[in-house]
């Protein structure tokens, strides 16, 4: 890191941010409060939410204890960031349809999501599964296709 590149104090790096956020999702996904997760870990969830924002960074081994608890690879926390920098990209080349780009909110931070994302996962039933995912699918399309007619 050269004199002019240098982190500003009290600023987060941008994959620390990063990292804590995908902390928050995976922690929220799993329905964990931070009181609980700092105190699997050993912490208080002031610590936690440090982490989540990205003002503390989380060494190694924290985060390969976190990727246990939280029951994902330790790569979990670095998905979607470009190798070798602090920008973030947006994973392509996985889809078997043309994607347009997001440029939305980052959906997985938006705690309706996240409800959705925990409800659909509680159903055990993978045919229930498909069903609903059809269901919503369909709704989402009908409600673009009044949305152009309008």
């Amino acid at each position: 890191m050269t004199t002019k590149e240098k982190k500003t104090k009290g600023t987060p790096d941008s994959v620390d941010t990063h990292v804590g956020q995908r902390l928050r999702v995976r922690r929220s996904l799993l329905g964990l409060s931070q009181e609980k997760l700092a105190e699997s870990i050993g912490l208080t969830f002031q610590q936690v939410q440090k982490y989540e924002r990205g003002l503390n960074r989380i060494s190694a081994g924290r985060l390969y204890n976190l990727s246990n608890i939280l029951h994902v690879p330790v790569s979990y926390f670095f998905e979607n960031l470009e190798p070798g920098s602090s920008k973030l990209t947006v994973a392509s080349g996985f889809s078997d349809n043309e994607q347009e780009a997001f440029a939305g909110p980052d959906i997985m931070n938006d705690k309706k999501t996240i409800e959705l994302v925990r409800a659909y996962h509680s159903i055990k039933d993978p045919k229930i599964q498909r069903d609903v995912l059809r269901l919503v699918k369909s709704m989402a399309e009908s409600a673009q296709k009044s949305a152009e007619d309008a």
